[in-house]
């Protein structure tokens, strides 16, 4: 079982040319949201860890992971509303986002008790390790599965809007390293954070439409392209990434730091082109839509 931590939420997507007001189309969102649709629609055993708002937009967030067979027996529920996200466009489909967070259900998620026997990493990221009271609970699950051996996955995905202290979130964040296997960021991410940080067994690095990298403990680094197409947005893309890392990791058996270590320059490569591949599927549509298994398989 591969555990997704974090925030669900409405991303409300701009539709149109209309002006000054364009429609905005609610779409299901949030980053580990993503991440967790995108594991499970890969065919990955994959469970989501947050709380969701009992609201119409909570019950929706539910249905979209039960429909992609996400286990939600780890989902805590509360009265409070669902957490919005107002995107917009630029030209090129890159997204901004402004954050209607105050008072929402998911802010209020507390430490769980300990995840299944099953669960072998567990991925945190986005605005669930910023806004408190729950930021201060996502830290300490990520410190005590970390210990006691569990593989995880760090994607920060900054949203500076959100980030009250900027120096303090960056000592913040270097004090979550030791307990980070796999890191992902983009080239944003990397250069609000005054670079990219060393500590991690494994760092990815995406760079938008000029492809992603990463870089091993070991000394390992290899690039690959971004995959071709016609970018509708570039919503949940970098969701989609995490999870097809942690999807193509499993799959040969280097969902460890030590798994990572003995993967050659080639495995790494078939991850990342693989990432790139379900990311380009997710850039293909409108809104936080990633790829199913069958539509990454190679043609025949």
């Amino acid at each position: 079982m591969i555990v997704v931590a974090g925030e669900s939420l409405i991303d409300l997507v701009p539709h149109g040319d209309g002006e000054p007001l364009p429609t905005l189309l609610p779409r299901l969102g949030g980053g580990p949201y993503n991440t967790a649709v995108a594991l499970g629609r890969l065919g990955a055993h994959a469970a989501f860890c947050s709380r969701m708002s009992t609201d119409g937009f909570g019950e929706a967030l539910l249905t979209g992971l039960r429909d992609a067979g996400v286990d939600t027996g780890l989902v805590a529920r509360g009265p409070e509303p669902t957490t919005l996200a107002v995107a917009s466009l630029g030209a090129d489909g890159s997204a901004g986002y402004g954050f209607y967070a105050e008072g929402s259900a998911d802010r209020l998620f507390e430490l769980p008790p300990r995840l299944p026997d099953a669960a072998r990493a567990v991925a945190f990221g986005t605005c669930s390790l910023v806004l408190e009271p729950g930021a201060s609970a996502y830290e300490a699950l990520l410190r005590r599965e970390a210990e006691r051996g569990l593989f995880t996955l760090l994607d920060p995905n900054i949203r500076p809007g959100l980030i009250p202290d900027a120096d303090a979130y960056r000592a913040r964040f270097a004090g979550w390293l030791p307990s980070v296997s796999l890191l992902k960021l983009s080239e944003d991410d990397a250069r609000w954070l005054g670079g990219v940080p060393e500590g991690p067994a494994a760092v990815v690095l995406t760079r938008g439409d000029e492809g992603m990298s990463v870089r091993t403990r070991t000394g390992t680094e290899v690039s690959v392209p971004a995959t071709q197409v016609r970018v509708a947005d570039t919503i949940g893309a970098g969701d989609t990434v995490n999870a097809a890392l942690l999807h193509g990791l499993a799959a040969r058996d280097a969902m460890s730091a030590d798994g990572m270590a003995r993967l050659d320059a080639e495995g790494w490569r078939e991850v990342l082109d693989f990432a790139a591949r379900a990311a380009a599927v997710t850039c293909s549509r409108t809104g936080a839509e990633p790829p199913y298994a069958w539509e990454l398989r190679p043609d025949d």
